[in-house]
């Protein structure tokens, strides 16, 4: 593999995805040297203004030092978190020492020796950067800022295409509502996944139903999922199966509040004809958003308070799952968790059971089986 540039630099916003595609590239370089001994980490995490600087003189040692055998050496300064806009990546020192970084990386001759630098989180502004851009073979990985929605499957379906599958429509959307904003489990999940679905298949919904937990909301997922269908029977089963795991009462109040705030924003936008609930979910959602959008101010970030900042498909999901309560339902089921929230706090050892008169309050009994005819001799 030719060299091109005096040195590749890796960097993003994912430490975790920076690091994976850094180990790749450091694997591929190393067929160029293929004396081991001739292939050096250095580590780059500092913690304040006098590990950066030491950071940098090791790599500096690191680039001077001649192979045992002769040939070229391999560097790879890893984990560097001194180019992000934080105390430690503002301090005057650590700009000294980013300085004779750059001095160093610009000094590199590649036919002697290949430097390897991954850096995350970093700040883009700073003139390094945009110097690295025009001088290193430069990657920035995953785009600018936090991974949201559409940076988290785009990993989640370029893993799947490496594993030589891909992931059906509802799929990926479902994996990232029960994984959340976690790009290591995100990777491992869509591994296991392809192993389970076996090679050359797809992953599907149901696969991700069936199989991947739900990381993002916790065990008391279950408990929300159940309340909301409606079914009482199935709702105290998962209730009796967290506590009996030594659960709390509070996470599964915070999930069942969570959801019931969304629903009751879905409820007022159908009830006033806004959106519809259709086969696909809720039709209507961008209009809806462009006009009422403005008003959640101060709730910008992905929050149950502001419907418009959730995943669309997964809003579509919940308000079609089952039948969609009333917006009086709603209302009541919320005053409901606050007054179970006041009741744990009086009876702290009967969370169990404050959770169940909840439900029997709120869901319907199941409808007892119809008496059977008499057989007649």
């Amino acid at each position: 593999m030719a060299v091109a540039r005096p040195f590749t630099f890796l960097c993003g916003a994912d430490d975790f995805l920076v690091g994976r595609l850094a180990r790749e590239r450091f694997n591929a370089l190393a067929f160029e040297v293929p004396d081991e001994f001739a292939r050096e980490i250095v580590n780059g995490f500092a913690g304040n203004v006098g590990e950066t600087a030491a950071a940098v003189n090791r790599l500096r040692e690191a680039v001077q030092t001649v192979a045992m055998f002769g040939g070229r050496r391999l560097v790879w300064l890893k984990d560097v978190n001194f180019l992000a806009d934080s105390v430690t990546g503002r301090a005057e020192g650590t700009l000294r020492a980013v300085e004779d970084l750059q001095q160093l990386l610009a000094a590199v001759n590649p036919a002697e020796t290949l430097v390897l630098v991954s850096a995350s989180p970093v700040d883009r502004r700073r003139s390094f950067l945009k110097w690295c851009e025009k001088q290193a073979d430069f990657t920035l990985v995953g785009g600018d800022g936090e991974a949201g929605g559409d940076a988290l499957a785009a990993v989640a379906r370029a893993e799947a295409q490496g594993l030589g599958t891909h992931l059906e429509a509802g799929a990926v959307e479902l994996l990232l509502a029960k994984v959340g904003s976690n790009t290591r489990l995100l990777v491992e999940e869509v591994n296991k996944l392809a192993a389970y679905a076996g090679e050359g298949e797809a992953i599907t919904e149901a696969h991700v139903a069936e199989l991947t937990p739900n990381a993002a909301e916790g065990d008391f997922f279950e408990s929300a999922e159940a309340f909301f269908s409606g079914d009482l029977r199935w709702t105290l089963a998962a209730l009796a199966q967290h506590f009996f795991a030594g659960g709390d009462a509070r996470p599964v109040i915070s999930a069942l509040q969570n959801r019931n705030r969304i629903l009751l924003q879905v409820r007022a936008l159908l009830d006033a004809g806004e959106v519809r609930l259709g086969p696909r979910g809720l039709d209507g959602m961008p209009r809806a958003a462009a006009a009422f959008g403005r008003h959640f101010t101060g709730a910008t970030e992905k929050s149950s308070f502001n419907l418009f900042s959730q995943n669309p498909w997964y809003v579509g999901k919940l308000a079609g799952g089952a039948r969609l309560p009333s917006l009086r339902r709603l209302i009541d089921n919320q005053r409901e968790f606050l007054h179970a929230f006041a009741e744990i706090i009086r009876r702290p050892d009967e969370q169990e059971a404050v959770l169940r008169d909840l439900a029997v309050r709120c869901l319907p009994e199941p409808a007892a089986p119809a008496p059977r005819a008499p057989v007649s001799s």
